[in-house]
Protein backbone atom coordinates (compact mmCIF):
# COMPACT_ATOMS: atom_id res chain seq x y z
CA UNK A 1 0.00 0.00 0.00
CA UNK A 2 2.87 2.35 0.75
CA UNK A 3 4.57 1.53 -2.53
CA UNK A 4 1.26 2.16 -4.29
CA UNK A 5 1.04 5.54 -2.50
CA UNK A 6 -2.34 4.73 -0.99
CA UNK A 7 -4.06 7.23 1.30
CA UNK A 8 -2.32 7.37 4.70
CA UNK A 9 -5.47 6.71 6.71
CA UNK A 10 -6.21 3.59 4.64
CA UNK A 11 -2.72 2.29 5.44
CA UNK A 12 -3.15 3.05 9.15
CA UNK A 13 -6.52 1.26 9.12
CA UNK A 14 -4.86 -1.83 7.63
CA UNK A 15 -2.05 -1.71 10.20
CA UNK A 16 -4.63 -1.50 12.97
CA UNK A 17 -6.56 -4.48 11.58
CA UNK A 18 -3.41 -6.59 11.29
CA UNK A 19 -2.35 -5.63 14.81
CA UNK A 20 -5.73 -6.72 16.23
CA UNK A 21 -5.57 -9.99 14.29
CA UNK A 22 -2.07 -10.75 15.61
CA UNK A 23 -3.15 -9.94 19.17
CA UNK A 24 -6.07 -12.33 18.80
CA UNK A 25 -3.79 -15.12 17.57
CA UNK A 26 -1.36 -14.38 20.41
CA UNK A 27 -4.11 -14.70 23.01
CA UNK A 28 -5.30 -17.99 21.53
CA UNK A 29 -1.75 -19.38 21.55
CA UNK A 30 -1.23 -18.23 25.12
CA UNK A 31 -4.50 -19.83 26.22
CA UNK A 32 -3.52 -23.09 24.54
CA UNK A 33 -0.06 -22.97 26.11
CA UNK A 34 -1.51 -22.36 29.57
CA UNK A 35 -4.16 -25.05 29.32
CA UNK A 36 -1.78 -27.70 28.01
CA UNK A 37 1.93 -27.11 28.51
CA UNK A 38 1.77 -25.14 31.74
CA UNK A 39 -1.04 -27.24 33.24
CA UNK A 40 0.84 -30.48 32.52
CA UNK A 41 4.07 -29.11 33.97
CA UNK A 42 2.25 -27.81 37.05
CA UNK A 43 0.66 -31.22 37.60
CA UNK A 44 4.09 -32.88 37.35
CA UNK A 45 5.62 -30.33 39.71
CA UNK A 46 9.29 -29.66 40.23
CA UNK A 47 11.62 -27.37 38.34
CA UNK A 48 9.78 -27.79 35.05
CA UNK A 49 6.60 -26.40 36.62
CA UNK A 50 8.43 -23.36 37.93
CA UNK A 51 10.13 -22.84 34.55
CA UNK A 52 6.85 -23.08 32.62
CA UNK A 53 5.11 -20.67 35.00
CA UNK A 54 7.96 -18.17 34.73
CA UNK A 55 7.97 -18.54 30.94
CA UNK A 56 4.21 -17.95 30.76
CA UNK A 57 4.45 -14.95 33.06
CA UNK A 58 7.18 -13.42 30.88
CA UNK A 59 5.11 -14.05 27.74
CA UNK A 60 2.08 -12.32 29.32
CA UNK A 61 4.29 -9.37 30.24
CA UNK A 62 5.55 -9.09 26.67
CA UNK A 63 2.00 -9.19 25.33
CA UNK A 64 0.91 -6.44 27.71
CA UNK A 65 3.81 -4.23 26.67
CA UNK A 66 3.17 -4.67 22.96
Amino acid sequence: MVADERYCIDILDQISAVTRALQSVSLELLDDHLSHCVAEAAAAGGDEAEDKLAEASAAIGRLLRS
